[in-house]
């Protein structure tokens, strides 16, 4: 199985795509570390993040 990476935005489409962050969220399949926060993707300890670092955590 390979691991989908969040977007790092949701895009608030009804029907919720695979890797939209809430949805991660709910399904407990979001990387350790992160969050979301008024429908962004977030790191828990407040910090900035790229694409690469979201790549290491997953």
């Amino acid at each position: 199985m390979v691991l989908k990476l969040p977007k790092t935005k949701c895009c608030e489409s009804r029907k919720k795509c695979d890797r939209c962050p809430l949805r991660m969220l709910k399904e407990g399949t979001l990387p350790d570390g992160y969050t979301v926060k008024k429908r962004r993707l977030v790191r828990v300890d407040g910090r900035t993040f790229t694409k690469k670092d979201l790549t290491r955590a997953a």
